[in-house]
């Protein structure tokens, strides 16, 4: 095995550690501003496999990284459910609120996700045969409780107040939308998986705004369920996590979840994650933002 990630991910210790980073591909890169430019919008971008592969590959030409990670979004998942999904200019995403039993019913069967969803998968295919040999192909997804909170409430929020409240008034509700992602999350990642992807990755955003048992209902039971699946189907594929912001959940998420690899954010120092989280696979990240920027 050569490419320097998937032996990292395996145990590895290696003189250099792999790198890459999350929105390596992205509006710093001219290239990527002139192939948006190219595309008409954000959507539309994501859904043309040429594009979107052309994106994913521009910091691997100009950088060198390890790994290229999918270009995509994690609200594509969503609205492969049902709900429109549309970027408002300066604002963001908006979609349709997903917030009351009826609507969470309605929601489209999770076998139907493909349809939509197969330009991304065709977006892998390119990648998988256009990467270096030695660059690793990350695909991923949005966590279960980061996705419901923007189909919740139908956008962004810095509190995810519209989620939390659904979650502590009508929790069968909010159970019935979480296990619905979860289990969209699973064909969805393992479509991937199939399509070439040679590690996949759960960022769940919004992990560090639930506490205590909420952080393990709808934080870990999720990502455990979502794992277990896909080592189920794809053993040996390597699965990272990233429940941001989650401190001290940190630890029981590494134990529990059953991730081959555990991303950090920089609230916690790399020696607190080394004694604390490393015990259960290896850990990743843990740069500050602010100290990327020259």
């Amino acid at each position: 095995m050569t490419k320097t990630i998937l032996r990292a991910l395996k145990g590895e210790v290696l003189p250099t550690p792999p790198i890459w980073m999350m929105r390596q591909a992205g509006r710093y890169l001219p290239e990527y501003r002139e192939t948006r430019a190219k595309a008409g919008d954000f959507l539309k971008l994501c859904y043309n496999p040429e594009l979107a592969a052309e994106v994913t590959l521009q910091p691997i030409r100009r950088y060198g990284f390890d790994a290229a990670i999918l270009f995509a979004d994690i609200l594509l998942l969503p609205q492969a459910l049902g709900p429109k999904l549309w970027f408002e200019t300066g604002e963001g995403p908006r979609m349709e609120t997903t917030d009351t039993p009826g609507q969470v019913a309605n929601l489209r069967p999770v076998e139907a996700i493909h349809d939509t969803l197969a330009p991304v998968y065709e977006t892998v295919r390119i990648l998988a045969r256009a990467l270096p040999a030695e660059t690793t192909l990350i695909g991923f997804a949005g966590a279960p409780w980061t996705v419901a909170t923007y189909m919740v409430a139908g956008k962004g929020s810095k509190d995810q107040a519209a989620a939390h409240r659904l979650k502590d008034q009508d929790r069968a509700t909010f159970q019935a939308l979480i296990d619905r992602i979860t289990l969209a999350t699973v064909e969805y990642l393992s479509a991937q998986i199939i399509a070439g992807a040679e590690v996949v990755k759960l960022f769940d955003s919004w992990a560090g705004s639930l506490k205590g048992q909420d952080f393990r209902d709808f934080a870990e039971a999720p990502a455990a369920q979502i794992i277990s699946a896909l080592k189920a189907r794809h053993p040996g594929v390597p699965i990272i996590a990233f429940p941001r912001e989650a401190g001290q959940g940190y630890i029981g998420f590494a134990h529990r979840t059953g991730a081959d690899c555990v991303a950090i954010d920089n609230s916690v120092s790399p020696e607190w994650a080394a004694a604390n989280v490393q015990i259960d696979g290896c850990v990743q990240g843990n740069l500050a933002p602010e100290h990327m920027v020259t």
